[in-house]
């Protein structure tokens, strides 16, 4: 879950509605500066679905000792939260095995500094993990190899930076109100350089529109919807009146401009 307060109000970002906005950059991403996705059906597949392991929490949210829903950062990756990660890596890898490698690299990446293939936003520093994060890493890329060793390796290193940059940009949209920001560096072919690509800026020109240099979807401008919740306070005073709040919450459509320099 995505928190944000707007006023004395909770605004709830499901991890599955920043997974679907982020499949949206995937699906108009392309033009005659960067390459349209290949093949396009497995990346936007994995674009979409990438954060669903987060579903199972999604079913039953938490709320913190002083009455606060925690975000995202905040719930630890405990057996049961590894086992949805892992649910959902085999859930789509069962529908498409390529999807489900890219998102099983995604997944393990986000503990691995994303493989180093973004300088900007900076990455996570390293840190000690438990022994069973350390497993599920492990335990998924010895699979990844295996789905890497069917595929063309560049291709698929490719397709996996070109998730950190949608996922990114899935970040930037939901977490806050847009603001000045870059993504460094962004793939504009398929080639076997894994940290190749140029620098595109983000300058918001409102709380929906922002210009993006330069820009890489197929048409300009580009709109995409993010759902989210709006809750009528910050704190709770239990469970159960939180979570009747929550699932009785309207979702709010916002829609994003994404507009060329």
């Amino acid at each position: 879950m995505i928190v944000r307060q707007d006023g004395g109000h909770l605004i709830l970002v499901g991890q599955t509605d920043h997974s679907r906005l982020v499949g949206q950059f995937a699906s108009h991403w392309g033009n005659k500066t960067f390459a349209r996705p290949k093949p396009f059906d497995t990346v936007a597949r994995a674009a979409t679905f990438h954060d669903y392991g987060w579903l199972r929490y999604e079913t039953e949210p938490k709320l913190g000792d002083a009455g606060e829903t925690p975000g995202f950062r905040q719930i630890p990756a405990d057996a049961s939260q590894l086992e949805s990660f892992q649910w959902c890596i085999d859930w789509l890898g069962n529908i498409d095995p390529y999807a489900g490698t890219i998102v099983s690299m995604h997944r393990t990446g986000l503990w691995r500094q994303r493989y180093g293939v973004i300088a900007n936003p900076p990455p996570t520093p390293p840190r000690p993990l438990p022994p069973p994060i350390e497993d599920f890493i492990a335990r998924n890329e010895k699979r990844q190899e295996a789905g890497r060793s069917t595929r063309d390796a560049d291709e698929v290193w490719t397709n996996y930076h070109l998730m950190q940059v949608w996922d990114l940009l899935g970040l930037y949209f939901c977490c806050q109100d847009p603001y000045d920001d870059h993504i460094d560096p962004v793939p504009t072919v398929y080639s076997g350089d894994r940290t190749a690509g140029v620098k595109m800026t983000l300058t918001p020109k409102d709380k929906t529109s922002v210009v993006f240099d330069p820009f890489p979807f197929g048409e300009g401008p580009c709109q995409v919807q993010l759902s989210w919740k709006r809750l009528p306070q910050i704190k709770w005073p239990d469970l159960e009146s939180f979570r009747a709040a929550y699932f009785s919450a309207k979702n709010e459509l916002v829609t994003f401009n994404l507009l060329p320099a």
